[in-house]
């Protein structure tokens, strides 16, 4: 087996982390399409709740009360279609709901119905898990372990590409801007709609929860990968671009 790019001879590590990151991610997102799909038409009302909490486990949870149409968070439920309890449904759609309770604000003018039932989590939610799975499997397609975060992190940009970052050594500044790529735009996004009377369009919300998502699986995987054992704790074994060369102080 030859060497690879990074002086190792395999990158089975990389590719396992990543296939199991992206797994997870995918198949919560595959479970949120196919839960409100297979369900009889109308199980799901529209929802409003709140994120970090559950509202909707039971018919006297938080999410199910008159909140007034006109609130901040939730709305009056009655006027949406009647109450809705997760804990009611089969083990796995309570599961896939729940977790959508917990994680998702579930606005219903800002999330998608299928078969007549609101999806668990809202289009940016949608839009970060599908992020999430390209970035994971990015990583694992083309990611390397370099001994640290970020080397790893930019292993997947062509070596020829890298040489004047790391020439420069800027490679700390050219990962926080991948990053920043990634996360400026759904900041920008939901916290003008939060702080003004702009709203958002669901396509915006996928958009940005997309980009999100990507740096978010493509960091993650990068992090998970990056062991110095793998070199005998060895950095002058770790192969760069540029003929680079980790040094301990």
């Amino acid at each position: 087996m030859g060497t690879l790019a990074n002086g190792l001879e395999d990158r089975f590590r990389e590719i396992k982390i990543s296939r199991i990151l992206a797994a997870v991610a995918g198949g919560y997102l595959l479970l949120s399409f196919i839960a409100p799909l297979s369900m009889p038409e109308g199980t799901v009302p529209e929802l409003s709740g709140r994120a970090n909490a559950f509202d909707y486990a039971t018919e006297s949870g938080w999410g199910n009360k008159n909140h007034g149409e006109g609130a901040t968070v939730g709305h009056d439920q009655s006027a949406h279609g009647g109450t809705f309890a997760w804990t009611e449904l089969n083990p796995l759609w309570a599961f896939v709901y729940a977790f959508g309770d917990l994680n998702c604000h579930q606005k219903h003018e800002r999330s998608w119905e299928i078969n007549g039932n609101q999806m668990p989590m809202c289009t940016r939610d949608v839009g970060i898990f599908f992020g999430f799975v390209v970035g994971a499997a990015l990583f694992g397609r083309r990611g390397l372990n370099r001994w640290t975060v970020r080397d790893t992190f930019l292993s997947i940009i062509p070596d020829q590409r890298l040489e004047p970052i790391y020439l420069t050594d800027k490679r700390m500044l050219a990962m926080l801007a991948i990053i920043g790529l990634g996360l400026i735009p759904i900041a920008v996004d939901g916290f003008t709609q939060h702080l003004t009377g702009y709203e958002s369009t669901n396509p915006v919300r996928v958009v940005t929860g997309l980009l999100c998502g990507l740096v978010l699986g493509w960091f993650i995987a990068a992090s998970a990968s990056a062991r110095t054992k793998y070199f005998g704790d060895d950095p002058e074994l770790v192969v760069l671009p540029a003929n680079a060369r980790l040094m301990t102080k």
